[in-house]
């Protein structure tokens, strides 16, 4: 069955789309159908956050990250917290200098400032003036070039497809708190660890242990935007203590679980990468 081109907004969702891109005001916990585009196209959380999902995972997009999702790619959309989701759409010329799969980028000032002005106002409401098609043109450029420079940030959860590796996933991702070693873990579905840590690496390209911290944080960053204090989260994620949530939360996030919440939300270090 197609799948249609533009999903029809759900209930309590308020819509501006144009050729070009759109803006969704999305109420905490609203969902797109899935969908699929001619273009490519990123999607900016300018408050809230998005959780964008593919065939290939799941892309964990808060405040200071922009996800990319190539054209043709079925994908569905799910908003943690009131989220401001921004949409650009971009040309083939321009879509090929990204990635072919879908990643998430650092946001910054520069690309944030980029982002917010071409889904602005001025593409729906008449009273503001917009972009000329050769000032968005020369816009459109300034942000790819900036996401070219940018670092591909580990906020992309890989979805895997072997059956042993899924069946692992499902239990992880009802219960994230859950402490089983991969031994385990593998005990119960009937793989050894050995078996399960080589599927880790060769199909999701990374280790068990840091595939369940990026798990971790994605729940610890749904938990902060419904308003979780840091402790609870921590506790409600798996971490036996506060200071090592922050440690792993930070080193991914690129700022701290109480400035996230906070909405003081740091700029991300370039060198940030996950915590195993």
């Amino acid at each position: 069955m197609p799948v249609p081109r533009q999903a029809r907004p759900a209930a309590g969702v308020t819509s501006h789309l144009w050729p070009s891109g759109g803006r969704h005001l999305w109420p905490s916990g609203g969902a797109s159908a899935a969908q699929t585009h001619k273009q490519g196209h990123l999607v900016y959380a300018a408050s809230g956050i998005l959780a964008v999902h593919t065939e290939r995972g799941t892309s964990i997009v808060p405040a200071n990250r922009v996800a990319w999702t190539p054209a043709e790619f079925i994908h569905d959309h799910r908003a943690h917290g009131d989220t401001d989701m921004r949409i650009v759409f971009l040309a083939p010329s321009l879509a090929r200098l990204l990635p072919e799969r879908p990643a998430v980028f650092l946001t910054s000032a520069l690309a944030r400032e980029v982002l917010l002005a071409l889904t602005g106002p001025g593409n729906y409401d008449d009273a503001t003036p917009g972009y000329s098609r050769p000032a968005r043109s020369r816009l459109l450029r300034v942000l790819v070039d900036e996401l070219r420079e940018a670092h591909e940030q580990p906020l992309h959860l890989p979805e895997p497809r072997d059956d042993r590796l899924r069946a692992i996933a499902r239990m992880l991702y009802e219960t994230p708190a859950e402490n089983a070693t991969l031994a385990e873990l593998g005990k119960a579905i009937g793989a050894s660890p050995r078996t399960l840590s080589r599927l880790f690496r060769t199909e999701l390209g990374m280790t068990f242990y840091e595939w369940r911290t990026q798990l971790r944080v994605y729940h610890a960053l749904v938990l902060l935007a419904d308003g979780r204090d840091t402790t609870r989260t921590a506790h409600a994620c798996g971490w036996a203590n506060p200071s090592s949530f922050i440690a792993a939360f930070t080193a991914i996030v690129g700022t701290t679980p109480g400035r996230y919440r906070a909405g003081r939300s740091a700029p991300p270090r370039p060198g940030a990468t996950s915590v195993g």
